[in-house]
């Protein structure tokens, strides 16, 4: 059987960890808290009880936070990453589920070699006590024959106190659960093939899995197959550990030396575009800007200075233009005027995938309409060329020729 752990209220559930004292009270997790702005990443059952709910903006929520004395921490995904890999590490530690994969910063997946339902649930039981024991936090799970049944047993662990956050979703069990699953709410349907199936009266899961083969195909292609097919109880779904570069750098030589503030800016700020370019290509975020600046090593008639600056984000992002902003203000805390420069260079770092920042697995928490910008430059970018689309402070043309 598949097993599926989701941390409840994961961001939130880390600081009340820190915070015992604020049990039982409304309290919530926001992006960009210091500046006012920004919007609700995660609250606990007591926030959503009093009419709160995720990627509400700040602004909206002032209101009914003050009248609720709604406590509001600041996001540090540092602290809920190490959280993540407590949990990660409790799993582990048990030595009982095979194939162990972290699929989100609150999201686990793995396999029991076990059939019995009665003994299936004594084992995830075991799981869920150790992880609260040993870190503070509670997660749900759910078990079913395939990765999307499991998710959708975990929806009803979460969803339904009588399950006491363990659902096992057993075959004869499937045609309810399905029937009760609004379609937007399974796992692998997007926006778009949700309402593409909404026009062809697919309400529920049940409805997908009750089309013919043939039309899901047509229609929905290989992922929607591949959904159908679990919802089914066919395993099809292959998860892999995920896989992305750690850091991300760009730096370039010039061909001549430089001590123009101006044209350093429009360098960097090419460089910090690439680098962007490239986490949103491996579909992650970074925390961490770095900017080098070296003057020429070979020349040691002139005076020498090398110096690197970081920026660490509020939030992290993969948008271009927070990266250049920030890779900019990292360039003019080490800029000295009186050096001729030869190499600059941006290097992100602190990266994670991007589902670490994420409402859920498919929608974006930070400013939909910037990553819809991002998503439009990147799509013409690479069916027309290379930076064919570019953002105003990266010059008409690149101007340190390099190299």
């Amino acid at each position: 059987m598949i097993l599926h752990i989701d941390c409840n209220n994961f961001f939130v559930s880390c600081e009340l960890v820190l915070h015992p004292e604020l049990a039982n009270k409304p309290a919530i997790v926001a992006n960009n808290n210091e500046s006012g702005g920004g919007i609700i990443l995660a609250l606990n059952k007591e926030a959503k009880s009093i009419g709160l709910k995720r990627g509400t903006p700040m602004f909206k929520a002032k209101e009914i936070m003050a009248k609720y004395s709604v406590t509001v921490f600041q996001a540090d995904h540092s602290m809920y990453e190490k959280f993540s890999e407590q949990v990660m590490q409790c799993v582990k530690d048990l030595d009982i589920v095979l194939d162990f994969t972290q699929y989100s910063i609150d999201e686990f997946f793995g396999s029991l070699p076990i059939d019995d339902t009665e003994e299936l649930r004594e084992f995830v039981q075991k799981i869920k006590s150790h992880i609260n024991e040993s870190t503070g936090i509670t997660v749900s799970c759910g078990c079913a024959q395939t990765y999307t049944l499991a998710k959708m047993a975990t929806h009803y662990a979460k969803k339904y106190a009588g399950y006491h956050e363990i659902c096992i979703l057993t075959p004869d069990k499937r045609e309810r659960a399905l029937s009760l699953l609004p379609i937007e709410d399974v796992w692998g349907i997007g926006r778009k093939m949700r309402d593409s199936m909404k026009f062809h009266g697919i309400a529920s899961a049940l409805d997908f899995v009750s089309c013919n083969e043939s039309f899901v195909k047509r229609n929905y292609g290989a992922t929607g197959l591949n959904t159908w097919l679990e919802l089914h109880g066919t395993p099809c779904i292959k998860l892999e550990h995920p896989k992305w570069q750690q850091s991300i750098s760009q730096s370039r030589t010039f061909a001549y030396m430089t001590d123009d503030i101006n044209v350093l800016t429009q360098e960097i700020s090419n460089y910090a575009s690439a680098c962007a370019t490239k986490l949103r290509a491996q579909n992650t975020v970074c925390k961490s800007v770095m900017v080098i600046i070296n003057t020429n090593r070979h020349r040691n008639d002139l005076p020498q200075y090398n110096n690197k600056a970081v920026i660490k984000l509020l939030n992290p992002c993969n948008d271009s233009t927070s990266i250049i902003k920030a890779a900019i203000s990292a360039l003019n805390k080490i800029y000295l005027p009186k050096f001729q420069y030869k190499r600059v260079g941006v290097i992100l770092s602190d990266i994670s995938v991007n589902d670490a920042i994420q409402l859920n697995i498919f929608e974006p928490v930070y400013d939909d309409k910037q990553n819809k910008l991002m998503q439009a430059i990147d799509s013409i970018n690479s069916k027309f060329g290379k930076e064919k689309i570019h953002l105003a402070v990266q010059g008409v043309k690149k101007q340190g020729k390099q190299k």
